[in-house]
């Protein structure tokens, strides 16, 4: 394809979940309304869901907002999690009469010809995904060893209690069809960065189509990630939604709930949405 030629297709909402990225966020959305200005012939918007940011993230997307009029944001005053930013997000322009609803991470580790290429694929499935372990995949910048090997386990865990076989479950580059979103919108519970697995596990409950493509993708220096926390969080998360959906969460949810909040409490993760205002 020529840079110069447009690619006719559904209208697209990207929702790009920030917390403090005021030093990476202005060039990643000046990219993408760029790339998808050049490129796509369809509708294209791009929404920022700020999360409890204590930096300059809002001022940078309000820069970014004067000088491309597809990006919008939603601003939460309150630390809600990624999850919890892409849930505020989904209800929010669920009923906005996309075509498709996606997302990516803040950073710009998926750039735009990657999201691209999920919009290719989008009538292949309910939902495509990213993947950076499939065959094929071009990763430029890898993740440091620690973090490789912990992905890999949690790959392991999520296989071994949900039996989806996908082999990047957080990978954060996802487009999904607005009709599957609608209904699995109200299963949309967790609100860390588990977020992704009580997705796509909702979608095959529903009988709903995942497409796992390779994707090209660069890891991040500057990541939020703790490592330590995160994958007790992620751990404690997973294992939580699994006794969600089995058979014996009708019994035991009166126990569960108020233990599960005091789990997220100690470990000052996020576990609730909070209200939050639109531009």
């Amino acid at each position: 394809m020529k840079m110069t030629e447009k690619m006719e297709g559904p209208s697209i909402l990207l929702l790009i979940p920030a917390y403090n990225e005021e030093e990476r966020i202005g060039p990643v959305l000046r990219e993408y309304a760029k790339y998808f200005k050049e490129h796509y012939a369809g509708e294209f918007n791009i929404v920022v869901v700020l999360n409890g940011c204590e930096d300059d993230t809002l001022g940078v997307v309000k820069t970014a907002q004067k000088e491309h009029s597809e990006i919008r944001y939603l601003n939460y005053e309150e630390p809600i999690g990624k999850g919890g930013a892409l849930i505020e997000g989904l209800h929010h322009f669920h009923e906005a009469n996309y075509d498709y609803i996606g997302y990516v991470d803040a950073d710009g580790a998926t750039q735009p010809p990657a999201f691209h290429d999920l919009i290719k694929h989008c009538r292949e499935a309910d939902c495509v995904i990213g993947s950076r372990w499939l065959p094929g995949s071009v990763i430029h910048q890898p993740q440091e060893s620690r973090r490789r090997f912990a992905s890999r386990c949690f790959h392991v865990l999520v296989q071994t209690l949900f039996w989806m076989s996908i082999k990047d479950t957080q990978c954060g580059a996802k487009l999904i069809r607005r009709e599957a979103i609608e209904a699995v919108l109200s299963h949309l519970a967790l609100a860390d960065m588990a977020f992704d697995i009580n997705l796509l596990y909702s979608l095959k409950k529903k009988g709903f189509t995942i497409l796992e493509i390779p994707t090209e993708w660069t890891d991040k220096i500057g990541t939020k990630v703790v490592l330590g926390k995160t994958s007790l969080v992620m751990f404690l998360s997973v294992v939580r939604l699994r006794i969600i959906y089995s058979f014996i969460y009708k019994h035991i949810e009166f126990i569960l709930s108020p233990f599960s909040e005091w789990i997220y409490k100690c470990l000052a993760a996020p576990h609730r949405k909070f209200k939050g205002h639109e531009s």
